[in-house]
């Protein structure tokens, strides 16, 4: 197995101190030193001691030290890189990939020390290793940046070494997050795999901590196990879904996640009996609704994961915002400024006068409004925008719009992540339901103009919706006029999703 192989320690960096006693006072040397910067400078000493330091128990005693320092400021970091627009700033690109790196770098060395100890100290250096990756992971899933195959095999070398070495389920307290309370290695790697399946980039900056809380507290109620248990229904994971071939023969690759998906329904009915989030220990900064689509969502995602139907390769023209997505599906523009103004059709001449302009879409796409737009490959689902120096920075989820054979749709962009060659990819979510451009009788102040606000009318078989820009000010329970639609006015009685640009309303008929 190539991938059990540990990159080369850098034999380079000179370790700034030798015993524990001058590590402690390296670090209490550092107190003033911003969090940024003490990481720049724990993961230069990790590789130091991982490369130099040949005793076991020295090196874990060091690297221990160096792991609380970086626990204490990772939360005073994580700020710089979570959930920015792709691609990141060359700042928020360097505060990423140091905390990264710190993790990733803590995995490694732990792993490398676990050949050359004993039997009993190999519980520790594993676990301690499992965490790191599982950090390195979550950092990943913060920034909205692709996990390497470095990673995912690094993660399969502790499970191998871990099952290998009897101590895969060997409860070890943990001095560094004692609010977890005592756990195992397989529970770390659980955790891992728990926050890989549910597509952590789907869910909101905002959602993301309350999911990674949820599964740490039920990292311990899932058994990773070499055969399938198939009495326990859908929900049973094989690794090889995530990780294909990688798995070593005999390696516990099957994950029963049917105690998880018991949990989330518990918790989907103790709201819908009007529990607070808060109660069952989801948070403050979800409302019962939100809270509810997020757990419902969630089990969905526990369910055995399914090949995606392959679909023809396109290219595809995707205008983002609600403006361009408006002048889209209208053919005009909403709020035209300059030359614009002068290319206008007489539509808002004949609404004057006529009232509701019928104006039919146009079949030729030639015949159409040049809006900006964005070149975007669509290959097997995912969308892809290859690497430019000068793209503009994107921030999912997102209002799109685009022509398909001439039809103007609209949809959202979701699970954005950005790789490591600056490409973006993305999954469309396109509106099938019928689908009505129009916008606020009320204008907004922008500086010291007027601007109309575009709003999108959705018609399903339950009902009504709509989507407003996120600044449109608009209320839960307050009637909205529109105009130019054939509904006079909504009346937004709950959030259905909250985009960065966007916020989706279920509505009921204005009064």
């Amino acid at each position: 197995m190539h991938w059990l192989r540990l990159p080369e320690p850098r034999r380079d960096i000179a370790p700034a101190f030798d015993n524990s006693e001058s590590a402690r006072a390296w670090l209490d040397a550092q107190a003033s030193t911003s969090p940024l910067v003490l990481l720049s400078t724990i993961l230069e000493q990790i590789q130091a001691i991982d490369g130099t330091v040949t005793s076991p128990s020295e090196a874990v005693a060091l690297l221990d030290l160096l792991r609380s320092a970086a626990v204490a400021v990772q939360s005073k970091v994580e700020g710089q890189f979570t959930r920015k627009a792709l691609p990141m700033s060359p700042d928020e690109e360097q505060a990423f990939e140091i905390t990264q790196q710190v993790w990733t770098r803590f995995g490694i060395a732990y792993l490398r020390l676990v050949p050359e100890s004993t039997p009993a100290n190999r519980c520790l250096q594993l676990q301690r290793a499992a965490s790191a990756l599982r950090l390195a992971h979550y950092c990943h899933y913060l920034a909205a940046r692709s996990c390497t195959r470095l990673s995912d095999h690094l993660l399969l070398m502790v499970l191998t070494l871990a099952e290998a070495n009897g101590v895969l389920r060997r409860p070890m307290a943990d001095p560094d997050f004692s609010e977890h309370g005592k756990g195992t290695v397989s529970g770390q790697l659980v955790w891992a795999i728990l926050m890989r399946i549910i597509d952590p980039f789907h869910l909101a900056a905002i959602e993301l901590p309350v999911v990674n809380r949820l599964f740490s507290r039920w990292r311990e109620l899932v058994d990773l196990r070499p055969e399938p248990d198939r009495s326990k229904g859908p929900y049973v994971l094989d690794l090889a879904s995530l990780f294909g071939d990688d798995l070593k023969t005999g390696t516990p690759r099957y994950l029963n996640l049917s105690t998880v998906a018991l949990k989330l329904g518990q918790r989907i009915k103790l709201l819908a009996a009007g529990e607070s989030p808060e109660a069952l220990k989801l948070g403050r900064t979800l409302s019962s609704a939100a809270a509810s689509r997020l757990l419902n969502d969630l089990e969905q995602y526990l369910q055995p994961l399914h090949k995606e139907v392959l679909t023809t390769d396109q290219e595809i023209e995707l205008v983002f915002g609600g403006d361009d997505t408006y002048a889209v599906l209208k053919n005009r523009i909403l709020n035209p400024t300059g030359a614009q103004k002068s290319e206008q059709p007489l539509a808002y001449e004949r609404k004057a006068i006529f009232g509701l302009e019928q104006s039919s879409r146009l079949s030729s796409t030639e015949s159409r409004l040049r809006v900006a737009s964005e070149h975007w490959a669509v290959v097997n689902g995912v969308a892809t925008r290859a690497p430019q120096s000068d793209a503009t920075r994107r921030l999912a989820p997102c209002l799109i719009g685009t022509l398909v054979d001439g039809e103007p749709r609209i949809g959202v962009m979701a699970s954005l992540q950005c790789h490591d060659n600056g490409a973006l990819s993305a999954r469309l979510k396109w509106f099938d339901d019928e689908v009505e451009a129009c916008s606020l009788k009320r204008l907004a102040p922008k500086g010291n103009t007027l601007f109309r606000v575009p709003a999108f009318v959705i018609r399903h078989k339950w009902g009504i919706s709509l989507i407003l820009p996120a600044d449109a000010g608009a209320r839960l329970g307050i009637n909205l006029g529109l105009a130019d639609c054939s509904v006079e006015e909504l009346i937004p009685a709950e959030v259905m999703l909250r985009g960065t640009d966007f916020v989706h309303y279920a509505c009921t008929l204005g009064r």
